[in-house]
């Protein structure tokens, strides 16, 4: 199965995709697989109507769709149509493009803390690495690059493994 990534390349879509809980039925769709407005709404503990609601925005704006398989005919089954989003740094820079890119930031940086503390309650060591390296902003690019073919190659396994795999890029800072 190969991984696709939905690029967000304007700011009316990377606003759309920015309210906190459309990026939670996203990612809900993406580790859970299909669901209903009204699953959706009991996993996050919102109404139907405004799953429902959000998750039509979601869908004029590419992120979902109809699941092929339907259970009924009274209750539309959605399924995520990427793997993953991601938005160049520019889009910052647009008029009220900050405010967007943050609202996302935040929400990363909350899911991964949430998994942070999981693992640390569980104390389930499955690997953590942190690297020191000196790249030029083509070889950074580069490095991502392989770093994504490399887990594409994973990504079509059914192992029994559900894990989490980030990979952050920042800016080293003295110490």
């Amino acid at each position: 199965m190969t991984r696709t990534r939905k690029i967000v390349e304007d700011l009316e879509t990377l606003k759309a995709v920015s309210h906190p809980l459309r990026l939670s039925l996203l990612g809900r769709l993406r580790t859970s697989g299909p669901a209903t407005a009204s699953e959706l709404g009991r996993a996050l503990g919102e109404s139907s109507g405004a799953t429902s609601y959000h998750l039509r925005q979601l869908e004029r704006f590419g992120f979902v769709a109809d699941a092929p398989e339907q259970a009924s005919r009274r209750e539309r089954r959605w399924m995520a149509l990427h793997d993953a989003t991601s938005f160049p740094a520019s889009l910052a820079d647009l008029d009220g493009g900050r405010e967007y890119v943050d609202v996302i930031r935040r929400r990363q940086e909350q899911h991964l803390r949430e998994g942070l503390e999981a693992w640390t309650e569980h104390h389930e060591w499955l690997g953590h690495s942190d690297y020191d390296l000196r790249l030029d902003p083509d070889d950074v690019e580069q490095l991502l690059t392989d770093l994504d073919a490399v887990i594409a190659g994973y990504s079509h396994r059914g192992g029994s493994e559900h894990l989490a795999l980030h990979l952050l890029t920042l800016p080293q800072t003295a110490v």
